[in-house]
């Protein structure tokens, strides 16, 4: 065997083993894992998240340089 030989063997077997990675994503018996991994944003860790329930008023929302630019 030489060199090409062994290239094309390792890229069958690439292909081969990409192929089968993706079988196993798709196979519907990972649908409740996905289900569950898709929920994950949305579970509070916190009730009233990451900000301790206070809703920012739209004064503080809007601020005196709301644009971003330099004053």
């Amino acid at each position: 065997m030489d060199v090409n030989d062994w290239r094309s063997l390792v890229t069958v077997a690439g292909l081969v083993l990409f192929l089968a990675l993706v079988a196993w994503t798709w196979s519907s018996k990972r649908r409740s894992a996905h289900d569950a991994a898709a929920q994950l944003p949305f579970i509070d860790s916190e009730p009233g998240g990451a900000e301790g329930g206070a809703t920012p008023t739209p004064q503080a929302r809007t601020g005196a340089n709301a644009g971003g630019g330099r004053e």
